[in-house]
């Protein structure tokens, strides 16, 4: 079973670390560095030799499975650092993550930083004659890449933790995510079901067009409302709302309940004309 690891598990060769670990399913031997048995059939199931010689079967797991045996590729096939299980992580890590998101790329890869992740795509795929693919009529000498000089060090180094900007948790608004300028349930926030499956064709009757367009009237509409409710929070700095509740705080007592009895009024008013 594969396993996302900044250190090196127990039984992996030194010097050798990797983003991704391999486990015996059953016995929990690391076999990253060795030959494993993925089964075919069984989703992320993998066993040592050892525990696959006895025939172990394990859950939906049988021993007459098919299977494939599986070893490192430690070889280099673009670049001589670059092994060409790194090279696999690198672009497994690019399609999981999104191209340009290098940081989490380089995790994934667990062996280089995300400036040599940048730089190596950038030099053999983007720079590639044949882009988008890379030049695949290279050979080296070596038969195991060349490990980049100060590997050991970075992988010793934990890594920072991640903080998400835009998550309905990181505000103090409940729900608003300030890297999108949204909330995670807008003002009639089903409003998109309805014409998510609208599809208009030539062969729409004249009455099913005017259906349709009726109904994508009502939907311009839950969205122009949707719209000018945000508006209103984002000009009235209603989600500073520590700031707000403050100054609040500081009014009198008979100032404060004047001013929440005529907050239904606020809507119908410029900002200045109501402060």
């Amino acid at each position: 079973m594969p396993q996302k690891d900044g250190k090196r598990g127990q039984g992996a060769a030194p010097g050798d670390e990797v983003g991704q670990k391999f486990h015996c399913d059953n016995c929990q031997a690391n076999v990253t560095d060795g030959v494993r048995i993925s089964c075919n059939e069984c989703a992320e199931f993998d066993l040592c030799t050892t525990c696959f010689s006895r025939g172990i079967e394990l859950g939906s797991h049988k021993n007459d499975h098919s299977y494939r045996v599986v070893t490192r590729h430690r070889f280099p096939i673009f670049t001589e650092d670059w092994s060409a299980d790194e090279e696999l992580l690198l672009i497994d890590g690019l399609r999981q993550f999104g191209m340009g998101n290098w940081k989490d790329a380089a995790e994934n890869v667990g062996t280089k930083t995300k400036e040599e992740c940048e730089q190596h795509y950038l030099d053999v795929f983007v720079g590639s004659d044949s882009w988008p693919l890379p030049a695949m009529d290279r050979e080296f000498e070596n038969k195991v890449a060349r490990p980049t000089s100060d590997k050991r060090s970075r992988s010793a180094t934990p890594g920072k933790v991640k903080v998400l900007s835009s998550q309905p948790s990181n505000h103090e608004i409940v729900g608003y995510m300030p890297g999108r300028l949204e909330f995670e349930f807008e003002h009639e926030n089903e409003a998109d079901q309805v014409v998510k499956d609208m599809v208009i064709t030539e062969d729409d009757t004249a009455e099913e067009l005017d259906l349709k367009q009726i109904v994508l009237r009502i939907y311009n509409g839950k969205l122009d409302r949707r719209l000018y409710r945000k508006s209103f929070i984002f000009d009235r700095d209603l989600l500073e709302y520590r700031k707000n509740q403050a100054a609040e705080k500081r009014r009198p007592k008979d100032e404060r309940d004047l001013l929440n009895k005529v907050k239904v009024f606020a809507r119908m008013q410029t900002r200045e004309d109501f402060d």
